[in-house]
């Protein structure tokens, strides 16, 4: 014997829809109404009951009045290529005169006397378009962003790890300054040492050879004196710009 027709109105009729991201809990309504002179046993059953919670999932509806059903997603790593085979179905039953509680009802009421409806559901995910989707929640795939990573290619670099045209030719000028002042430090110590030979050599031998090891001994520690102290001012400088 057939059953009797659906005395409830479902809406949706035929489909539940959950919107992503799956990344936290999703919620779908499902509205009952009885549309009927008589209250009405509800109950709602799924294929994949770990997958969702369902409040209420069971109740009496009364005469002209509806319920609306949170049915609950948990959690999940989505994937477009897997299709959901869940499905959910809404048994109802006409509540006796007399009716006591609800699992006598179910336990006592007659094949002939139970109505079902069924509801397949589908995923859907947020176009990056869409302004009810949040597309920032999706991950960029590599082959779906080549635009993305070559304006990330283009941006400039850290000001930190990169040297102004300026800076630079700031260095370059003070390097050029201290070449030319070692260089003018060193023609002066040539012509202070010229101008000591000629005065050695008016005097004995003897004494020409003591000032002259003196003097070369003199000359070179101060050239090396200075030396350091450019390539000290230099360090300094050119540290303060990689660092």
């Amino acid at each position: 014997m057939a059953r009797p027709e659906q005395v409830l109105v479902l809406e949706p009729q035929e489909e539940l829809r959950f919107r992503g991201p799956f990344t936290d809990v999703v919620t779908a309504t499902l509205k009952l109404t009885n549309p009927s002179h008589r209250n009405v046993c509800f109950k709602v059953k799924t294929t994949a009951p770990r997958r969702y919670c369902v409040r209420p999932n069971s109740g009496v509806i009364d005469a002209g009045t509806s319920v609306n059903v949170s049915v609950m997603l948990q959690p999940f790593e989505y994937d477009p290529n897997d299709r959901s085979r869940h499905k959910f179905m809404v048994m109802s039953v006409l509540a006796p005169d007399n009716m006591m509680d609800m699992e006598t009802v179910w336990r006592e009421a007659r094949p002939e006397e139970l109505m079902d409806s069924r509801l397949k559901c589908t995923f859907e995910m947020p176009l990056e378009n869409d302004p009810e989707g949040d597309s920032t929640t999706k991950p960029l795939s590599s082959s779906a962003s080549p635009s993305l990573k070559s304006e990330l290619s283009t941006l400039p670099k850290s000001s930190s790890s990169s040297l102004d045209d300026g800076e630079a030719k700031k260095i370059l000028e003070e390097c050029k300054r201290l070449q030319s002042e070692v260089q003018r430090l060193r023609d002066e110590n040539k012509q202070i040492w010229e101008h000591d030979g000629v005065r050695r050599r008016n005097v004995g031998h003897s004494s020409v050879s003591t000032l002259s090891a003196g003097g070369s001994v003199h000359d070179d520690s101060m050239t090396g004196r200075i030396l350091c102290v450019v390539f000290f001012i230099v360090g300094i400088i050119v540290g303060r710009v990689f660092l």
